[in-house]
């Protein structure tokens, strides 16, 4: 009979010889968990069950071990639970009495499997989205400060600035985006006015429909929807042509040319949201009022000119210029997002997709805290 039925050769030894009343499994070596140690799985089971067979006992034996950690009994608890899967004795006569003890523990002791499918610390998580809204602001406002050094950087040097791209812009945000935000507006001022009437008709107010549509189109919505909309078209599309630019290293390329990227791809943008969004607001408040003029004559039967002076006597100056003031607002917002998340994108595919996306969300995001600083200040101030 072979003396030797499988062997590991490493450090740590691990063999099974053949006796006539068992067969030995002799461990030898240095059994350390930091080495390379025998593992059950790579161990030849198939030619021991043979062995085994003959005489149906298995004895560890531990007499040439040098030095041993856990690494020893986990590899001990594996051919125990081999041996009672087959139905084969475990002789552990022949291990140290500490070996006995520690390898009874971990018999005993209760492994809970790892649940895969369990939810989150709630702690954990509101920590983790705390962290990186944190780390989301100082990129936010590193990049303000980046953008403000280059506007000043370019108003000492105009003819730095590329106007043509500005116009460019311009042509794109503003005027193309007239026929979206005309619809919207017109849609949202006739949503507000059939709101209205329903309250208003029940206290013979109708004609103060012209001041709740004139007041929310000039002072909120007007702004607001513009911005949402810029938001969506626009926004997306500085951070879609941006991230395509930083994955084709066309970026990188300016760089190693010495343009700074903010003075070549951001401030013209910028700037072109800045003028344009006011100039859309405008728009999308006469729009918007056109719309609760409409509703006005055809279902609560208001002239258009009492209308028009109803709607004069509740507005001035002072709520044009606060929808002006956050229009001018919105615009450098969508085109700060925009951009930042146009070079913040991963250099593939789907990382101009995922820039677009965070940018529109972004953007939306930034307008509405924006809206809710200006109503508290606007409110404090009188205005």
């Amino acid at each position: 009979m072979s003396t030797s039925a499988t062997t590991i050769t490493t450090a740590a030894q691990a063999r099974a010889v053949p006796e006539q009343d068992a067969v030995r499994l002799e461990l030898a070596g240095s059994w350390r968990i930091t080495t390379d140690t025998p593992e059950w799985a790579a161990f030849d089971t198939a030619s021991l069950a043979a062995l085994v067979s003959l005489t149906p006992a298995l004895r560890p034996d531990v007499s040439q071990l040098r030095h041993w950690d856990t690494s020893l009994i986990l590899f001990l608890r594996e051919a125990g639970n081999w041996c009672a899967q087959n139905e084969i004795a475990f002789d552990e006569s022949a291990l140290p009495a500490n070996i006995r003890r520690l390898l009874a523990g971990m018999r005993a002791a209760r492994v809970r499997p790892i649940d895969t499918q369990r939810r989150p610390n709630i702690l954990a998580s509101a920590g983790l989205a705390t962290a990186s809204a944190w780390q989301q602001g100082k990129q936010f406002t590193q990049f303000v400060g980046e953008c403000v050094i280059s506007a000043l950087y370019l108003l000492r040097r105009p003819r730095r600035f590329r106007w043509r791209d500005c116009l460019h812009e311009m042509q794109r945000c503003g005027a193309m985006a007239l026929p979206i935000v005309g619809l919207i507006s017109f849609l949202v001022g006739v949503i507000l006015a059939y709101i209205g009437a329903v309250v208003l008709r029940q206290y013979g107010g109708d004609i103060f429909i012209a001041d709740l549509v004139g007041l929310i189109m000039v002072r909120e919505m007007g702004a607001m929807m513009t911005g949402i909309v810029i938001a969506g078209r626009t926004g997306g599309a500085f951070a879609a042509q941006i991230a395509n630019m930083k994955a084709g290293e066309e970026i990188d390329a300016l760089v190693t040319l010495g343009i700074r990227p903010v003075d070549f791809l951001v401030i013209p943008r910028l700037v072109a949201l800045a003028i344009m969004m006011p100039l859309l607001s405008l728009y999308s408040n006469a729009l918007g009022n056109i719309g609760g003029m409409t509703v006005g004559a055809l279902l609560l039967k208001i002239p258009v000119s009492a209308y028009w002076i109803e709607m004069q006597s509740i507005l001035d100056l002072s709520d044009i210029t606060t929808g002006l003031i956050k229009a001018a607002t919105y615009g450098v917002i969508v085109g700060l997002a925009g951009c930042l998340r146009g070079l913040q994108a991963q250099r593939d595919s789907a990382g101009v997709g995922n820039a677009a996306t965070s940018a529109v969300v972004s953007a939306m995001l930034y307008i509405i805290v924006a809206c809710a600083v200006y109503a508290v200040v606007f409110n404090i101030l009188g205005w």
